[in-house]
């Protein structure tokens, strides 16, 4: 278990946001990583997606990193952010943005 905790750990770490989703960012594969994808891409935003359709043992290994049931999982910074409610949540009240520009992630959308 420890070789892809650390590989997510390491993921998570080392990339100033990271989405694991179901799917990649430009085929998601559920409606839920579907609408994440879009408001990160609404707010013309870099990340790195990480496809946990690739492996059942990441789609397992995530949701014990995070204590988190449910995927997508949005990283900033090495802080886990939430999954979908949450980001759609925090972007709809301006939230997001504002965590992107706080934690100094250049965004190049309608912001």
């Amino acid at each position: 278990m420890s070789g892809i905790n650390d590989y997510i750990d390491n993921e998570v770490k080392n990339s100033d946001v990271v989405l694991f989703l179901k799917g990649t960012p430009g085929f998601p594969q559920c409606g839920f990583s579907g609408q994440v994808v879009q408001i990160l891409d609404y707010i013309g935003l870099d990340y790195k997606g990480i496809n946990v359709l690739d492996s059942s043992e990441l789609r397992q290994g995530i949701k014990d990193y995070s204590n988190w049931p449910t995927i997508p999982q949005l990283y900033v910074k090495g802080e886990f952010v939430g999954g979908c409610d949450i980001v759609r949540e925090m972007f709809q009240a301006g939230e997001l943005q504002k965590l992107f520009s706080e934690k100094g992630i250049k965004t190049k959308g309608a912001a």
